[in-house]
């Protein structure tokens, strides 16, 4: 569309607040943007010379001009919003950030679950988050657990089944996580009180929860009850210690949202802090790629929008680093009322702190972005290679490496797996997977000397190159029987062998009772770092792939007289095979009955054979 184009129809555009889209000649939406004045917003499009190539190169593309009037300006931006999500248009920023949150639900039932969940659903129930991260997630359950008595089953806890006792407390009642509601121990309106607790836990409001519990030890102590007194001062001892990790940054401080911005070219970093009763209870920074000429403002506008409805936002003060008069003008949200540019004190260093985090993000996604060697040039891919050479004090330069990984399921079920990689690219031609075959049971030493020897048999008898570094995940026992297997191949020398101790990331040679741990940012840490997470990947999807083939049969359900419902039972109650075969006829007699703990006991103590 040209300007003596749109002169034509300019005057049938309103003067009103509303949203505009642009289309190309084959009807594609381009582009969705919002406007105080529609007529004045497209007009500039139309009537001034724009640096940026890309948005001159949206004008030439627009064939078709659609707008929509609202009634306000905080309808405009939240059309928009929705719009842009719906229809992801090729010239609005695009937000980099596709995962699902995971939440805490409160599930609508009678006494109430709560458990981890990245699914909403439109049940009735409650649902807290989302976080930015599972192992944050995890540690509040675990953290709720401790401290919390909620119970954890499954069981149907209608009124109806409490009076009729169909239920009998669990080892939780015992250990004091639980109330025993499924015998009718406690009310509901007394568990309705640990869900309070738990609300004000995940505001990072932790005062009331601690009076609560001051108060019950307290309690116990006057009558006598020592015991449970004792267990509630471990419990305000935990909660003391949980609010000594969180950031508190001053108990002055109400319900805050912190934003800090990076802008570099095309892209931009923003980063955003919740802040609750002065606890820093969220923290999250995402990425934005622009299409136009947007600025700071406009890009930071966008985010603040987007971040307060992903995490539920009902803060009424924004801490920016720089002034949005147009922001301010519009009322966005009716929810905000105060938008502070801070230049000292608490709300300062709440900024200087989300500065830091935007520029960690950056510097992380291009640490990340070294990890990979893909798209480097040869040069660079031979300065990572050469320097794992030195760092490891290898004969030759590690162009071909390979490590292997063991996997189960619940202690059963091993499987291993094989990664390749050449000249520090991924060489997924040459992965590997095996099914153990002469091992029984779960026996990592035996099934890594089994896989290598399978390996590079038949690497010998076809006379293949070998790699240079092999690469065993696991410490010193898994090294010892893979070299044990080199050994039996007579291929001792051959290649360089070493262990990596799963977690701590130390490095094991044959024979060496120290271990050597290289430089946490090193070149050589990160290759073997990606080479470690790949064959991780690709042995869990193997394992994930077989067992939802039926591949792998229970092997409970293998036990003459034991079925799939008995064995489900069983692994629910105990966890694993591998505890399941510890376990005495005392132990496994209550679950199951006395003649199928007898069944399941013979099994695996050989007094059936």
């Amino acid at each position: 569309m040209t300007a003596a184009e749109f002169q034509q129809l300019a005057s049938t555009i309103p003067l009103s607040p509303g949203i505009y889209k642009y289309f190309d000649s084959s009807n594609t939406l381009l582009y969705v943007g919002k406007a105080k004045s529609l007529r004045k917003r497209i007009s500039s499009y139309f009537s001034k010379t724009f640096t940026s190539y890309k948005t001159h190169e949206l004008v030439q593309r627009i064939a078709r001009i659609e707008f929509t009037i609202v009634d306000s300006e905080q309808d405009a931006f939240l059309l928009e919003n929705a719009l842009i999500k719906q229809y992801q248009p090729r010239y609005n920023i695009d937000l980099k950030d596709d995962k699902t949150y995971p939440y805490l639900v409160i599930k609508k039932e009678p006494f109430p679950r709560v458990f981890f969940t990245r699914q909403k659903i439109n049940d009735g129930s409650e649902y807290l988050g989302p976080f930015t991260s599972v192992g944050k997630v995890r540690e509040l359950l675990d953290f709720i657990k401790l401290t919390i008595p909620l119970r954890t089953c499954k069981l149907n806890l209608s009124s109806a089944s409490i009076q009729k006792g169909k239920y009998k407390v669990c080892l939780e009642y015992h250990l004091g996580n639980c109330k025993g509601p499924c015998e009718g121990l406690q009310t509901e309106e007394d568990y309705r009180e640990g869900l309070l607790q738990l609300r004000n836990l995940m505001k990072g409001n932790l005062g009331p929860v601690m009076q609560q519990f001051k108060q019950e030890m307290q309690l116990h102590a006057t009558n006598l009850r020592f015991e449970k007194a004792e267990m509630m001062r471990r419990k305000l001892e935990y909660l003391e210690q949980y609010q000594s990790r969180s950031v508190i940054v001053s108990k002055h401080l109400g319900n805050l949202d912190v934003f800090s911005i990076l802008k570099e070219g095309d892209i931009a970093y923003v980063n955003y802090l919740m802040v609750q009763h002065g606890t820093i209870v969220q923290t999250h920074t995402i990425q934005l790629e622009t299409h136009l000429d947007e600025t700071e403002e406009q890009v930071l506008r966008y985010a603040i929008g987007q971040l307060r409805a992903s995490f539920n936002s009902l803060a009424d003060e924004l801490i920016l680093p720089f002034e949005l008069p147009e922001f301010q003008e519009e009322a966005i949200e009716e929810e905000v009322r105060t938008i502070t540019v801070p230049k000292a004190g608490d709300k300062k260093k709440l900024l200087d702190l989300s500065l830091k985090n935007v520029n960690y993000f950056k510097d992380e996604i291009r640490r990340k972005k070294t990890l990979h060697l893909e798209g480097k040039s040869d040069f660079e891919k031979k300065q990572v290679l050469y320097q794992l050479m030195e760092d490891l004090q290898l004969p030759e330069l590690p162009v071909h490496i390979e490590c292997f990984d063991n996997s189960n399921f619940q202690g059963a079920f091993p499987v291993s797996a094989m990664v390749c990689f050449r000249e520090g690219i991924a060489s997924k031609k040459d992965y590997r997977h095996y099914n153990v075959k002469t091992v029984e049971g779960i026996n990592d030493f035996a099934t890594m000397k089994e896989v290598v020897t399978r390996r590079y048999k038949r690497l010998k008898d076809e006379q293949a190159s070998l790699p240079q570094l092999v690469i065993i995940d696991g410490g010193k026992g898994q090294l010892g029987a893979a070299m044990e297997a080199i050994h039996d191949l007579e291929l001792t020398g051959s290649m360089t062998l070493v262990g990596l101790a799963k977690n701590e990331e130390e490095l094991f040679f044959p024979g060496d009772s120290d271990s050597l741990r290289l430089p946490y940012n090193s070149e050589s840490l990160k290759l073997i770092r990606r080479i470690r997470d790949e064959v991780h990947r690709f042995g869990i999807s193997f394992h994930r792939n077989q067992r939802s083939k039926g591949t792998f049969k229970n092997e409970l359900e293998t036990i003459p007289g034991i079925g799939k419902s008995t064995a489900t039972r069983l692994l629910r109650v105990f966890r694993s095979i591998a505890q399941i075969r510890e376990k005495t006829m005392e132990e496994l007699e209550p679950e199951v009955g006395k003649a199928k703990a007898k069944l399941v006991y013979d099994y695996f103590n050989g007094t059936n054979a």
